[in-house]
């Protein structure tokens, strides 16, 4: 099962907020978001497979290859040890996804979904990109690709703190595993098709840096098509906006938290919180 660390609230009614980083990253980089939102809310944070603390998670004999049901049915698994039986749910890029195929799999567990720096569709640079790592994985060091990758979706100055954080997350996955992780590039654009064309229903707030220049786009289209959908952006903010501007983010993710999760005690607000980690 992946690692996990959980802060609950000494509150029985008190609602879950589950985090879920992107490829390369790990739990670690929501570092800004948990002592705001452990004031309000029980916190689950997760390392996806092969990445943070999950690194040592045993693969099934003969795998060579993952696809997004494994990697969200990982997600699933963690929810059900701790009986939580619906949550928020919070994402950042590629986690994102997860999220999303997560509200396909289990609708009936997701409250509300936050998307950060969301990946709705690839434009044609991010295809090129996805080409180009697809053509040089073999032959070129995988972190030659992730810094380049980091690089083109972060390039501005204001971007360093957040390009500099993912790439040192990625040096801290093993390349067989990085190159697991890549296969997925081959189903992404289906399933983003796929997403775009149901709408869920479910209550979804897009956070997206306005700098954000590779995504931000497909997310203002989508949400005049999807109901319960809105989106909020981000001013001097890229595509890890919650590194960004941390507290812009955490202010506009909780006000939409509160206003989309059933009522709950005042006490929420102010009892102490339980550490524990898996």
């Amino acid at each position: 099962m992946l690692h996990y660390k959980t802060y609950e609230l000494d509150d029985p009614e008190a609602p879950w907020v589950v985090f879920v980083h992107g490829a390369g990253g790990s739990s670690s980089i929501w570092f800004l978001q948990i002592k705001e939102f452990i004031k309000h809310f029980n916190v689950l944070l997760v390392d996806l497979r092969g990445h943070g603390k999950s690194k040592g998670v045993a693969v099934p004999m003969g795998v060579r290859h993952y696809d997004f049901e494994d990697i969200t049915r990982d997600i699933l698994e963690v929810l059900d040890s701790l009986k939580i039986e619906k949550a928020n749910f919070i994402g950042i890029s590629l986690g994102t996804i997860l999220i999303r195929n997560l509200s396909e799999l289990a609708p009936e567990r997701v409250t509300s979904m936050i998307m950060g720096g969301a990946i709705i569709r690839l434009n044609i640079r991010a295809k090129v990109l996805v080409a180009l790592g697809n053509m040089f994985k073999s032959i070129v060091p995988y972190m030659w690709l992730y810094s380049f990758f980091a690089w083109i979706i972060m390039p501005s100055e204001r971007h360093k703190k957040s390009r500099i954080l993912f790439v040192n997350e990625a040096k801290k996955v093993a390349q067989k595993e990085f190159m697991r992780w890549y296969t997925l590039t081959y189903e992404i654009t289906p399933l983003l098709k796929y997403f775009e064309e149901k709408d869920t229903a479910i209550p979804t707030l897009y956070l997206m840096g306005e700098e954000d220049h590779m995504f931000l786009p497909a997310v203002r289209y989508i949400i005049t098509k999807h109901t319960n959908s809105w989106l909020e952006v981000i001013n001097n903010s890229g595509h890890v906006c919650n590194v960004d501007q941390p507290r812009e983010f955490n202010a506009r993710a909780i006000r939409f938290l509160k206003k989309n999760t059933p009522s709950r005690s005042a006490a929420t607000e102010n009892d102490g919180v339980r550490l524990a980690a898996c």
